[in-house]
């Protein structure tokens, strides 16, 4: 587990009218964090998506986001994986998570897939479940029936401003979890700040 990371995967769908949908917030880190890294992403149809590369102390850094669909994710890891050689240990994946309160991140490595499609996508083709994951956290809507409806629709402005504040935060690890120092970087990301309290007039 303590390999160095050689490929950021952000999960989302393609096109324009599911790109402010809480499912694409996979994406938005993977689009910021290349970005604030100075990469740019062209499209790659040999790896199903588009693909942004960075070289860091000496080596490549692979950013990838399938434009397969949420389901068919793993299509696009594989096929970059396999040419590049990335082992799963290698990979850290970006995706929303209904189980967390928007505002709230998790860093964790392997486990259980919480009934993510795109985890459970890429977990079948990379046939293993041993890779790291950024759980980042959009709520849930309190009624499993309601889910799909739910991911699929942009979140509140409330909801956004506690998100991209959880954005932030993991941004100012990155450079953590770059060094492959993935305790420190999970207890940066995993702490919530304390609120101040407010002032009584």
């Amino acid at each position: 587990m303590q390999a160095r990371l050689r490929l950021i995967v952000g999960l989302g769908n393609p096109g324009a009218e599911y790109a402010e949908t809480r499912h694409n917030a996979g994406f938005w880190f993977c689009e910021r964090l290349a970005r604030e890294l100075g990469a740019s992403f062209t499209r790659e149809s040999r790896y199903h998506g588009f693909v942004a590369r960075l070289r860091l102390d000496g080596e490549d850094l692979w950013f990838l986001m399938p434009q397969t669909f949420m389901n068919r994710s793993g299509q696009a890891v594989r096929a970059l994986t396999q040419f590049f050689r990335i082992e799963a240990a290698e990979i850290l994946v970006l995706h929303d998570e209904l189980d967390l309160p928007p505002g709230q991140m998790r860093l964790k490595f392997g486990g259980g897939l919480g009934g993510h499609n795109g985890l459970k996508d890429i977990t079948a083709h990379l046939g293993t479940q041993d890779y790291w994951r950024l759980r980042i956290g959009i709520g849930h809507p309190g009624d499993r029936d309601e889910v799909v409806n739910y991911v699929l629709k942009p979140p509140r402005r409330e909801e956004c401003e506690e998100i991209d504040a959880a954005l932030d935060r993991a941004l100012l690890a990155w450079p953590t979890l770059a060094k492959g120092e993935f305790n420190a970087a999970t207890q940066k990301i995993n702490t919530v700040p304390k609120l101040a309290p407010k002032e009584t007039p």
